[in-house]
């Protein structure tokens, strides 16, 4: 039989014309290709393509606060004895929720065998349940777009901004809540073979979450779209430029974009992959970390108030509450608790060619959250005011050459927000610097290894190699217009 051709302006799944045999049964049973070529040149060309069938880019911050506009935002900090639904529980201390779902609040006892803070304990938010981050793509014209959400999260400092087709907890997306449907939702749910492009699971901040996994996922369809007034396709190269705005696409739609396959020309590296793979395995396997829950009531050196969970000092964060109406959300109106992230984050990848193929300096970091010890880190990640009275060798590495970086050697710098949904105006200066032997040799310090952007894409085809600042970072490097 000769199978229906692929409806116009798609790219038909390819299949093997020689059946394979089950020599059990007798039967042909048809095979396919384990990798599609095209889905990468495809993605690439995406990334070139600047002017698309949708909004165009200058026009989209302009769309979002209209998009503002048509609905009632507010948020509101408040005191703990106001949360609707949320209390401490009694002995443990810890923020619950009274369905058991949604997140708590608890505590966390982390030792560590080496820098300068070798023990703590802290609250964390610990969310067992996995969420869905989704972005649909369909080709308009030959060119593939993403369809893009102007999604309203509490902890955004202006509220609204770009985010996947589908950004949704299980908890939300499940109802607990008795709220409305998640649009888009079934296409994620129930994707037909030959459809799904990437679906991995992918870590959020370890610091602040308790091995915390979400669905990664990049579906393409050649279906009808009814486009909701919320919604507007963009290509990847659109979404590019706008990463070059402060606070437009959030953080949830660039980890999803870090898993796009991006066609690179990269035939050799620093290292081959099986070095990096061995490296990484020798970095979970060297570090003696050891995490173990407790009430938050134990978290020694927090202090709870009535409006909010401290250190006496002032630094890494607090937790507090809020109170939130959202015209344009499943619900409309809910209370629920935010971590606050105290002072701006510095996030920065270096960069270097060696022999002409582009090469970026990642860290294998220990943080408390993750779920095998480290992951891989931008080069410099770290909020600068929790370091200023250290020196020396305790002194994050490059922290320094970053904060006093030349202007030219600066490739691309925005400050985009952190997870809205369970972080208060948690925002980070992103960074890409070119640097020279001199600032970052070629054989950098223990725990560091020079990969090359393809690389790092590899990793990130699997769960819990490449942390989610990291990711920000190669969403940027997978869709700026010059490569790196």
């Amino acid at each position: 039989m000769t199978p229906a051709p692929a409806p116009a302006g798609t790219t038909a799944p390819a299949t093997s014309t020689a059946p394979a045999t089950d020599t059990a049964h007798g039967t042909a049973v048809p095979l396919r290709p384990r990798n599609d070529p095209s889905a990468a040149r495809r993605f690439a060309l995406s990334a070139r393509t600047t002017k698309g069938a949708g909004p165009r880019t200058e026009d989209v911050p302009d769309w979002l606060d209209a998009r503002a506009e048509a609905h009632h935002f507010r948020v509101e900090p408040i005191p703990f004895d106001r949360l609707d639904g949320w209390s401490f529980e009694d002995g443990t201390g810890n923020l619950v929720h009274r369905s058991g779902r949604f997140f708590t609040i608890e505590g966390l006892h982390v030792t560590r065998d080496e820098g300068p803070f070798r023990e703590w304990r802290q609250p964390v938010i610990d969310q067992p349940e996995v969420g869905i981050l989704g972005i649909l793509v369909k080709e308009f014209d030959g060119v593939l777009h993403c369809l893009m959400q102007a999604k309203m999260e509490p902890g955004n400092p202006n509220l609204l901004q770009l985010s996947p087709t589908v950004q949704a907890t299980r908890s939300n997306y499940t109802k607990v809540h008795g709220g409305a449907a998640v649009r888009y939702l079934e296409h994620f749910t129930d994707a037909r073979p030959g459809q799904v492009v990437a679906d991995v699971l992918q870590s959020e901040h370890g610091a602040w979450f308790l091995r915390k996994s979400n669905r990664n996922m990049i579906v393409e369809t050649t279906e009808d779209v009814p486009l909701g007034d919320d919604f507007c396709w963009l290509t990847l190269g659109q979404l590019g430029e706008l990463l070059r705005h402060d606070n437009v696409v959030n953080m949830d739609a660039r980890t999803v974009l870090a898993c796009a396959p991006i066609e690179r020309d990269e035939d050799s590296a620093l290292h081959s992959d099986t070095e990096l793979r061995s490296w990484i395995t020798a970095e979970r396997s060297r570090h003696d970390v050891r995490v173990r829950r407790i009430p938050l009531a134990d978290t020694d050196g927090w202090e709870r108030g009535p409006h909010s969970i401290d250190r006496p000092d002032g630094r890494y964060f607090r937790v507090m509450a809020v109170s939130v109406q959202a015209a344009s959300r499943e619900v409309t109106s809910w209370t629920q608790p935010l971590v606050q992230p105290l002072g701006l984050g510095v996030t920065a990848l270096l960069t270097r060619r060696f022999s002409g193929v582009p090469h970026v300096l990642v860290h294998a970091r220990v943080e408390g959250g993750f779920l095998d010890t480290i992951e891989l880190a931008p080069t410099v990640q770290c909020t600068p005011e929790n370091y200023t009275s250290l020196t020396g060798a305790d002194r994050p590495p490059f922290l320094d050459l970053v904060l006093g970086a030349d202007p030219g050697q600066v490739r691309y710098e925005a400050v985009h927000s952190e997870e809205g949904g369970r972080f208060y105006h948690a925002e980070s200066r992103y960074l890409i610097m070119d640097v020279d032997e001199e600032q970052a040799p070629a054989d950098p310090p223990p725990g560091y290894r020079w990969v090359t952007p393809g690389q790092l894409s590899s990793l990130v085809r699997h769960g819990h190699y490449v942390n989610v600042q990291a990711r920000s970072l190669l969403a940027c490097l997978n869709t700026l217009a010059a490569p790196c």
